[in-house]
């Protein structure tokens, strides 16, 4: 289910020129079902009008803190209505009457009013954000429980480089997203793999498969968000590590199984989402290989890599183990086969020549078996599909810490 469906987002907004991004977040909340109003700066107003924002939160927008509305406070009553309060960009201005108190607009006044949580995206110069009154009021900001969002680094807008870019419009839907997520994992150790592995044959070339690791990066994240404790071991990826997670790289099956067998003692999942080689070259060359005659053909000598699933199940005490079943045929018996083989509380099995299902997307189709049965799930995203799997690993570890 998307979590920002029918949630009320109170959007603040002070007068920076990162004010175009807030704009592309209110259409990305509000097709995601989210209920938005807006408090606007006279700044603010200065760099976009009034009309454009009400025309994107498909409500009136609050700008005026002696307006007369019959039994409405726009100050008091629009935190009451919002789930949770979001200023973005938030100015040194605007972070410094937070600070200290200063209510003299309805943006500051209604900050100082609030009766939700509140979150702030800083967004300025970056001399303006390294300086310590800037600093030590974020830091205020923080001590008394508000959300602060980390700006991003890069070109700014004057042409100086550096901290204080707000984060694109997408982060910020994310991190409301993180925001409404359960947090039910809070001092949890999990594992999660991701991606391919490469099994090298020569300083060039190597054997691998088609895994992007978009599944096991949607699973690190939805750990992430319920306050898990995040170790994300994984090959060559096609999206980015999510922020907040553990980062550790590896190349080669032996590289995962290594990584792993290190922390899995202390953890208290795995979610094998990664794609393991399951052979790699008997003999590696230290040079690049050649071709050699002109028969227009070769053989290489292959040895199965270690069962990194099957090992660590072996292996297992009471930990949430949970393993993947990528296959083209025979979906179904493979995927009880692995579960029996490898000690897995529940398998995630797909077929990956669906369509909606492959390797590289961004939807899956998956059917989850336990050793008792099995569930269908229909084509949703791979983040819904990371949900699913870890309220059911959640589940399993309430299920085990009741029976101690």
């Amino acid at each position: 289910m998307n979590r920002l469906q029918g949630k009320k987002i109170l959007v603040g907004v002070s007068g920076g020129i990162a004010i175009y991004k807030t704009l592309t977040l209110l259409s990305l909340l509000n097709k995601q079902g989210a209920q938005t109003r807006v408090v606007m700066t006279e700044g603010a107003c200065q760099f976009v009008t009034p009309l454009t924002f009400q025309t994107m939160s498909k409500n009136k927008v609050y700008k005026d803190l002696f307006s007369e509305e019959d039994h409405f406070i726009p100050h008091i009553d629009l935190t009451r209505w919002a789930d949770v309060f979001l200023i973005a960009p938030a100015t040194a201005n605007i972070l410094a009457k937070m600070a200290r108190g200063i209510s003299d607009d309805l943006l500051s006044s209604t900050a100082l009013a609030a009766h939700c949580p509140v979150l702030v995206s800083p967004a300025m110069n970056v001399v303006m954000y390294r300086n310590p009154a800037t600093q030590e009021n974020i830091q205020i900001l923080r001590d008394r429980g508000i959300g602060i969002i980390e700006p991003d680094s890069g070109l700014l807008a004057c042409d100086e480089k550096g901290e204080g870019r707000m984060p694109e419009a997408e982060d910020l839907a994310r991190v409301l997203e993180d925001f409404f997520a359960p947090k039910d994992l809070v001092g949890t150790k999990i594992l999660v793999t991701g991606g391919p592995t490469r099994e090298m044959i020569d300083p060039v070339r190597f054997i691998s498969n088609r895994s992007s690791g978009k599944q096991g990066i949607a699973i690190a994240r939805e750990a992430a968000r319920r306050g898990g404790e995040v170790t994300f071991v994984h090959g060559p990826l096609q999206a980015p590590v999510p922020k907040g997670v553990e980062d550790v790289p590896v190349t080669s099956t032996e590289d995962l199984y290594l990584a792993l067998k290190d922390r899995f003692d202390g953890a208290q999942a795995l979610i094998m989402a990664a794609a393991p080689a399951d052979m790699t070259p008997v003999h590696y060359l230290d040079q690049k290989m050649k071709k050699e005659g002109k028969s227009g053909s070769f053989s290489l000598e292959f040895k199965e890599t270690t069962d990194v699933l099957k090992t660590l199940g072996g292996q297992k005490k009471d930990q949430v183990l949970v393993g993947f079943a990528a296959e083209t045929q025979s979906v179904e018996d493979y995927a009880k086969k692995k579960l029996k083989e490898k000690n897995l509380d529940f398998i995630v099995a797909n077929d990956v020549s669906a369509q909606g299902a492959g390797f590289a997307g961004d939807t899956n189709i998956v059917t989850i078996f336990t050793k008792k049965d099995r569930e269908d799930l229909p084509l949703q995203s791979k983040e819904e599909v990371a949900r699913e799997i870890l309220d059911r690993v959640v589940g399993l570890l309430q299920e085990r810490e009741a029976g101690k």
